[in-house]
């Protein structure tokens, strides 16, 4: 079975002043672990990878890996927009003991369907460790088709992909061209139930962050077609769900986990910058109601 079901949790990177804490982020990986949730992916968007050095890239990898200590799998973030970069940091986390890696489609470039195709191949073919692809239009400008996707499963050790579209018309497009072993997950925790009962894996989520428990439940009983005990979740999680976007990701799950003691700050790297007073205060009114501090 592929291992890439469940809630993985898009793990933040915390910093005090402006330097990793790398205490704080094996805390962040107990309290998940210790929540239930079903992976860890450091080094993706919520983990500000695009602010990291390389150095600071390969600690990241390197620490969970270490703390999680083989107890869920491991899928480091290591794309960029250069295929050359994506293979030495995809090679960096199969030296390091990751269980998979997500690579993104190369931002900013825009590259055509037949580029996206040769680049995630490249990657593939340089590093053999199980790779999931990460499609975000929202931030990357670039959109990988249901049909460049099915190119790429039936490449050997390309066997997902983070599907980060809120469409469940592509969703579904996707699950219908590519192998049954091929790990769907949503990439937006709104959608993550509705995908998983139309054939998806998972989540990799941000939520998953504040309440990693509740996100574990929501797959769990989505994976088991507990249509019932899903849907209760789904709208107990809610509320979460969209305060976790209050402004731009990671800084509300930030802030949330230094308002629950989870870290010493929620600070975010620059460009990045604090939460305005207004969403603040509506955030934590949901950190409130949910019984999170």
């Amino acid at each position: 079975m592929n291992p890439f079901r469940g809630a993985f949790v898009a793990i933040v990177t915390p910093f005090i002043d402006g330097q990793l804490d790398e205490q704080g982020l094996k805390d962040l990986i107990e309290f998940q672990i210790a929540s239930g949730t079903h992976g860890i992916v450091p080094c993706g968007t919520t983990g500000e990878s695009a602010t990291m050095s390389h150095q600071e890239h390969h600690r990241v990898v390197e620490l969970t890996i270490a703390t999680v200590a083989g107890r869920v799998p491991v899928l480091a973030g290591t794309g960029s927009n250069s295929t050359s970069e994506t293979i030495e940091l995809t090679k960096h986390a199969k030296a390091a003991g990751a269980d998979g890696a997500l690579v993104i489609t190369p931002y900013y470039n825009k590259p055509s369907q037949e580029g996206l195709y040769q680049h995630f191949k490249s990657v593939a073919e340089a590093v053999d460790i199980p790779i999931i692809l990460y499609n975000v239009p929202s931030r990357t400008s670039i959109d990988l088709t249901a049909a460049t996707v099915a190119r790429c499963a039936q490449v050997d050790n390309i066997v997902g992909i983070k599907e980060a579209t809120a469409d469940m018309n592509r969703a579904c497009d996707v699950i219908s061209r590519c192998p049954a072993d091929f790990a769907v997950l949503s990439g937006d925790d709104f959608t993550a139930m509705s995908l998983v009962l139309l054939g998806g894996t998972g989540v990799i989520s941000v939520t998953s962050n504040v309440n990693p428990k509740g996100m574990a439940d929501l797959m769990n009983a989505a994976l088991a077609g507990d249509v019932a005990r899903a849907r209760a979740i789904q709208y107990k999680l809610f509320p979460l769900m969209g305060a976790m976007f209050y402004d731009t990701n990671p800084v509300p799950a930030k802030k949330a986990l230094e308002l629950m003691g989870k870290i010493k700050s929620g600070a975010p790297r620059q460009p990045l910058w604090h939460m305005g007073s207004d969403a603040l205060t509506r955030m934590t009114a949901v950190l409130e109601a949910q019984g999170l501090i």
